[in-house]
């Protein structure tokens, strides 16, 4: 790793002040320094040889199921490209492009009711997404508004609560659940993957619709991805387990907005779970990072492609 000594100090104190601001229930994360040294500093000088291969703006898919840390490890990693690599850095997740309400209540009306849930593609406002990617990535930079969502109306914000991106930065990490993810064969949609497919998606009709806007849309966006990492969680099980440790994180933290009750996230997860296990069993193979996460929601091991 080249960095000096002086630049490792500062990543450090503001790693572990970062990381002192998240410890939220007294959950304290574990083995920091070693987390750092062998995760985060080897994923940070990854994504700095990869700008200055050319020096314009990159793209970082950042993936992984709900609950994996995509969040956390966004800020992490803009510390260290900020203090190790004079690198500015612009984090922005998928979930922000999500249709307003009322779009997904007319998809919901016109295709299948399952739309007026978000989470999926189709879900996404993908010519909104494609186009902010885009003028990021411009040589002739122009000001960009990066829209945000909030989760508790389940609606998009209003304009003055959006991101304001005056300057043209040298990394943006883009985050989400599905970010990178490829469609399915069409033989493997035919049996459902669970209750929710099995009673409200009888014809195919949501899933089928699903997989075709990833396949034309969604892969158009990912295209312009330069390096994809992705967490990969021991299995789907965990993802429905750090979910309602997410939520009750947002309970502590959102001052009386509204909140899921456990029983609606084991609703809410079913409309994730073909794509998670999907990604489970495939994404690896086209990801340049892999980082395994165990059973205790520790980064494992990370594997370079």
């Amino acid at each position: 790793m080249i960095l000096d000594n002086l630049n490792y100090q500062k990543i450090k104190r503001n790693y572990l002040k970062f990381l002192k601001s998240q410890e939220i229930m007294s959950e304290p994360f574990r083995d920091k320094l070693g987390q750092l040294n062998r995760f985060y500093l080897p994923i940070g000088k990854m994504i700095n040889d990869e700008y200055l291969k050319n020096k314009k703006t990159k793209i970082i898919g950042l993936t992984g199921g709900q609950g994996s840390g995509k969040s956390t490890i966004s800020n992490i990693l803009k510390i260290i490209l900020k203090d190790g690599f004079s690198l500015d850095t612009v984090i922005f997740s998928i979930d922000d492009f999500y249709k307003t309400f009322k779009e997904r209540k007319l998809m919901s009306k016109k295709i299948s009711p399952l739309f007026l849930t978000r989470g999926v593609p189709g879900t996404h406002d993908a010519r909104m997404l494609h186009s902010c990617i885009n003028n990021l990535k411009k040589r002739k930079f122009k000001k960009t508004m990066i829209p945000k969502f909030d989760k508790s109306i389940d609606d998009r914000s209003p304009k003055s609560k959006w991101i304001k991106v005056n300057k043209k930065p040298h990394v943006v990490i883009f985050e989400g659940w599905c970010v990178g993810v490829t469609p399915q064969r069409k033989k493997d949609l035919i049996s459902p993957i669970n209750k929710l497919e099995k009673e409200k998606d009888k014809k195919k009709i949501w899933r089928s619709r699903v997989n075709k806007e990833l396949t034309i849309k969604y892969q158009k966006i990912f295209s312009l991805i330069d390096k994809l990492i992705f967490l990969k969680v021991p299995n789907f099980k965990y993802v429905f387990k750090w979910r309602l440790l997410q939520e009750k994180k947002i309970r502590i933290t959102s001052k009386g907005k509204k909140t899921m009750t456990d029983k609606e996230i084991e609703n809410f997860i079913m409309f994730y779970e073909r794509l998670t296990k999907h990604m489970l069993k495939n994404l690896y193979r086209k990801s340049d990072a892999v980082i395994n996460i165990d059973k205790k929601h520790r980064l494992k091991s990370i594997k370079f492609n």
